[in-house]
């Protein structure tokens, strides 16, 4: 039988009219929002796993990582590196045996908006970065939500490495393309692929809908 999902729909049909004035403004104002005592007592922990056990080990970032089937992966795939996937649901993290994990993997739960700036501020560089299949906040007033519109994105960046993401909403890709380029003069340009190997169970089920799938990589400095 074939999966069912629906392709995001929207009223908006190209890149967001906005979302220049938005990076513009993102720019101009660093994301000053306090962190919350739960985000940094999770990085604080993670942290000092990472330093205790893979210190000097190149370091793969699994951003919304859900149930962790793709941390999973990019672990067996990546042996030679430490992976982190992070999460904000217990639930969701909680679903495999931590006894079953790849030694090489760490699973967080934690809001990314924090998350990802005690990274920044530690000083965290990483080797790649995964944003797989995010809420593409499809609607026009949505724009803000979506992680290329949001203020802790130049941020995100910042923390440098090989950066993919992943949608099966063709405008989500070209926006996140252009704020990259904006951002970091970086040029890059989305295209459409095909998930022989799902890494997360978002792609097999888009994929075995029959959507279209697209990437953005790009390399930060």
């Amino acid at each position: 039988m074939r999966a069912n999902s629906r392709v995001p729909a929207s009223a908006q049909q190209g890149i967001h009219e906005q979302l220049g004035r938005l990076l513009e403004r993102h720019r101009q104002a660093p994301f000053r929002k306090p962190y919350a005592d739960y985000n940094r007592a999770a990085f604080e922990a993670s942290f000092a796993r990472r330093e205790r056990e893979a210190a000097n080990v190149p370091l793969i970032l699994d951003s919304c990582c859900g149930i962790g089937e793709s941390s999973i992966a990019l672990a067996r795939t990546f042996p030679d590196h430490y992976v982190i996937g992070v999460d904000q649901s217990e639930v969701r993290l909680g679903r495999f045996d931590a006894a079953t994990l790849p030694p090489n993997l760490d699973l967080v739960r934690a809001d990314l908006v924090d998350y990802w700036r005690l990274l920044l501020d530690a000083g965290v560089r990483l080797s790649r970065h995964y944003l797989l299949y995010p809420n593409p906040w499809p609607k026009i007033g949505h724009l803000s939500r979506r992680w290329h519109g949001h203020p802790v994105f130049p941020a995100m960046l910042g923390l440098g490495g090989r950066l993919e993401c992943r949608s099966n909403w063709r405008i989500y890709i070209d926006e996140f393309c252009l704020a990259v380029t904006t951002l970091t003069g970086r040029p890059v340009t989305g295209e459409e692929f095909d998930a022989a190997q799902p890494l997360t169970p978002f792609e097999r089920k888009y994929r075995d809908s029959g959507h279209r799938l697209y990437r953005a990589v790009v390399d930060l400095p």
